[in-house]
């Protein structure tokens, strides 16, 4: 039986627009307003798919979701036709409507939690979407995203599908971008890692003080009790709230794994050498490659400012791995220095690919947050929903589509227009007719 690990990357959708929505996540702030490129952001989404695909690894696609939400205007008290609600919205609440048009879903690592086979009880893939209940405009994703999971990977013998968890902040749950897996190969039973910010039950754990802890300590628990994982399996680690102070709004912006690497920042974890070593003692006898970043090395705000840790690593050949990074890591000194010096050192990581990947990164998203990891044999991959899996056809296809549908540029005025809702709807409605994945829009639905 083979094994693999397939990043099924968000397709960005047609609303892209920089709205500075989300409070702890710097570079969301910092280009707040500014005029955003769907169409070329999109672009750049597909280049990094393929050339992932290219490289010989299998890459997957996920859908957007659909916005405006509408519902959201009028749950809150707009009325009358679409065009109303939106002149309403712009009007008495512009916060709100730039959140029903938010296009976040786009950084899949915040979609969902998932657990391969190889690490549950009952031998399936179980998947639990993540009900971002930190912010207004992610809060709304959840129940789309089930339904974008479902119509993906629908074959119930394979694939287990979990409802979000309950929508308050107790159980605050920011997906697969606080969780990371360590094994030694895919299809073995790893180490699944979840990360928190906070204990929403003990008020004596420390926590940030200027941002929000958005992932708690009680969603990790939930989702481990979900997905079936033994206290063999998942390890719960709590992320240094000081960081989370100077803008790590999630573990994936300070660290990141691949089998039997863990690449961080000396920040990034409380009590971090105690964590390390039961980590090790948890993994057995196997070796683990713990890759510390020093402040020495990479200061922490040039991580934070260029993604270092929002990279992907990826095994392109047994025993040796790529780092998938950014352009703005390239660009620095600092940073480019250290990774070029990385691939020289006694570590798997042997090749760094650089990808301008900049209209999600002056959101606040660098090529992980872009991606959703899920390690599959190959029957498990033979019942995922194939028109979702890059190949040379679909990658055409896609990038003739955007070129039909996407504006080239989004400010704020244009979320007024009720021509939008028909062009996203239309470009939404022949998405799900490319990728096969039926009637998962409330508009098809209606």
């Amino acid at each position: 039986m083979k094994h693999f690990e397939v990043n099924f990357d968000g397709l960005v959708g047609p609303t892209h627009n920089y709205a500075g929505l989300s409070f702890g996540n710097v570079a969301s702030l910092s280009n707040a307003q500014n005029a955003s490129n769907p169409k070329e952001a999109a672009k750049q989404g597909l280049l990094k798919m393929k050339a992932l695909h290219d490289l010989g690894l299998t890459q997957g696609v996920l859908a957007p979701q659909q916005r405006p939400d509408l519902n959201l205007l009028r749950r809150i008290g707009f009325t009358g036709n679409d065009s109303q609600v939106l002149q309403q919205a712009a009007k008495n609440a512009p916060d709100a409507l730039l959140a029903s048009y938010s296009a976040s879903s786009m950084w899949t690592a915040n979609a969902a939690t998932v657990s391969p086979s190889a690490d549950t009880e009952n031998g399936k893939v179980h998947f639990t979407p993540a009900n971002l209940t930190n912010k207004l405009h992610r809060s709304i994703e959840p129940q789309v995203t089930g339904n974008i999971l479902k119509a993906v990977f629908s074959d119930s013998k394979y694939f287990e599908h979990h409802q979000h968890l309950p929508e308050n902040d107790y159980y605050g749950d920011e997906g697969a971008a606080n969780h990371t897996r360590l094994c030694s190969n895919y299809g073995e039973a790893g180490l699944e890692l979840f990360v928190y910010g906070r204990s929403a039950a003990d008020a004596s754990v420390i926590a940030p003080k200027k941002f929000p802890a958005r992932q708690t300590l009680e969603a990790s628990q939930a989702v481990a009790r979900l997905h079936g994982l033994d206290q063999d399996t998942a390890i719960f680690i709590q992320q240094n709230p000081g960081v989370i102070d100077q803008g790590v709004f999630h573990n994936d912006v300070i660290a990141v794994g691949n089998q039997n690497v863990l690449f961080y920042h000396q920040q990034a974890f409380l009590n971090t050498q105690q964590q390390l070593q039961h980590i090790q003692q948890r993994f057995g006898d196997n070796k683990l490659h713990f890759i510390e970043v020093s402040d020495n090395e990479v200061s922490l705000s040039e991580a934070v400012k260029t993604y270092l840790f929002n990279t992907q690593i990826v095994t392109t050949t047994p025993g040796k791995m790529a780092i998938v990074a950014p352009t703005n890591c390239q660009e620095s000194a600092q940073v480019s220095a250290y990774l070029e010096d990385l691939v020289s050192r006694n570590t798997p990581i042997k090749q760094v690919h650089y990808f301008d990947v900049k209209q999600s990164m002056s959101n606040g998203g660098g090529p992980a947050c872009l991606r959703l990891r899920v390690a599959l044999n190959d029957m498990e991959l033979a019942a995922v929903n194939q028109h979702t899996i890059m190949n040379e056809q679909l990658f055409s296809t896609l990038n003739q589509w955007v070129d039909k549908h996407y504006r080239d540029s989004l400010v704020f005025d244009d979320l007024r227009d009720p021509q939008l809702i028909t062009e996203v709807n239309t470009a939404l409605d022949e998405l799900t007719q490319i990728l096969h994945l039926g009637s998962v829009y409330p508009f098809q639905q209606a």
